[in-house]
């Protein structure tokens, strides 16, 4: 859908202007050079203002346009069975029966049978990390409800620097289409004594600098950091779904009370029905 958009954006942009008169010369001939000038700046301004890491980050997070959710209903189907398998093993074993899955999860036959999130390396650490601390003693939800929320801020925050970043770009892409026009101007006005059809032609030549500026910003760089955005804000939801999950486990909540209470939580589109969860919870295993 992302990928139609930009087609879309492109073919009404152009397709209009070629049926209200216009003639795409003028246009294909600048556009090269104007292009090399705006989009080799805003890329260079892009590279100072950002590190290595957020460098990266962004490159990675491209792929909003192919995958705009990071999670979808079937993912957190299989979070909250993990999630009640380890609440119950703690009801009916206590926290120290989740020890050993714990401390080696790669190795953990509960973990396994769970692939893709025992193959998510950053949201396995995140719940081994807490289960660990209220192993350890630590079972006021208070306390880790502060910790929690703290530490998934951190994640939100790593989670839509690429947004941010892309979208700084989309802001300065205008003012750097009026560098390339002015540049273009000052190439005309060097050439003053030509003809006017030669002159025309250059400024029409610079006017396309400032179009692509507006065109690029509003019509592709801007919606893909709002693309980048959302996704960013799908990744930090599956954290929170743990964090909901896991104080109304240490509330008291039983342990299929406490995974509703995360189904709850979850956005429409991405929630299971109580009765595809509930099926679905009824045909796990015991866990040992």
């Amino acid at each position: 859908m992302k990928i139609l958009g930009i087609v879309m954006v492109f073919v009404c942009v152009f397709g209009g202007y070629v049926l209200a008169g216009g003639h795409m010369g003028p246009i294909i001939k600048a556009a090269p050079l104007e292009i090399v000038i705006i989009m080799g700046a805003a890329i260079g301004a892009f590279i100072i203002s950002n590190t290595g890491h957020v460098i990266k980050h962004t490159l990675k997070s491209m792929n909003s346009l192919v995958k705009p959710e990071a999670y979808n209903k079937a993912d957190y189907v299989e979070l909250l069975s993990l999630l009640y398998t380890l609440f119950k093993l703690a009801r009916t074993k206590g926290w120290l029966a989740l020890e050993s899955h714990i401390e080696n999860p790669h190795e953990s036959e509960l973990f396994s049978r769970f692939e893709k999130f025992s193959k998510n390396h950053h949201a396995l650490t995140f719940l081994t990390d807490y289960l660990r601390i209220i192993s350890l003693g630590n079972e006021n939800p208070h306390e880790l409800e502060a910790l929690l929320d703290e530490e998934i801020e951190t994640i939100e925050h790593e989670a839509m620097h690429p947004s941010h970043a892309i979208q700084t770009m989309a802001d300065g892409i205008p003012a750097l289409g009026i560098v390339a026009a002015v540049l273009g101007i000052i190439k005309t006005m060097g050439a003053i004594t030509e003809p006017p059809e030669v002159l025309g032609k250059m400024i029409g030549g610079a006017l396309v600098g400032t179009f692509l500026g507006v065109f690029i910003a509003y019509g592709a760089v801007g919606p893909i950091a709002s693309a980048m955005g959302a996704k960013g804000e799908s990744e930090v939801m599956y954290y929170k779904a743990i964090k909901v999950a896991l104080i109304a486990f240490l509330n008291g909540a039983a342990p299929q009370v406490a995974v509703e209470f995360s189904r709850k939580f979850l956005p429409h589109h991405v929630q299971p029905s109580f009765l595809e969860l509930e099926e679905h919870l009824n045909e796990l295993p015991a866990a040992s």
